[in-house]
């Protein structure tokens, strides 16, 4: 499966911890909305679509499985945050 598209809107709230939120495209044919870019204490990171149990916890809906397939849409979703900001400035 290959990423074929990534779309960043900037989040423009100056006290969050959200700074983005990102869809992915792969192969053309699929995709993956509500992707978060936030602030952390050690850095950006993404963040998949999740949704809170019952129990008061947040389970992801959609993620990778393979390392290799994480850090590619890791890099990615970077990437296309960078170049987002880039254009703002």
């Amino acid at each position: 499966m290959k990423i074929t598209d990534v779309r960043v809107r900037i989040v423009k709230k100056d006290d969050s911890k959200l700074k983005a939120v990102a869809s992915v495209t792969f192969d053309d044919c699929f995709v993956i909305h509500d992707i978060k870019i936030i602030s952390g204490n050690e850095g950006t990171f993404i963040a998949m679509p999740s949704r809170k149990t019952n129990e008061g916890e947040y389970k992801d809906i959609a993620h990778p499985i393979r390392q290799d397939m994480r850090q590619e849409l890791i890099t990615a979703v970077t990437n296309a945050y960078e170049e987002e900001l880039a254009k703002e400035e």
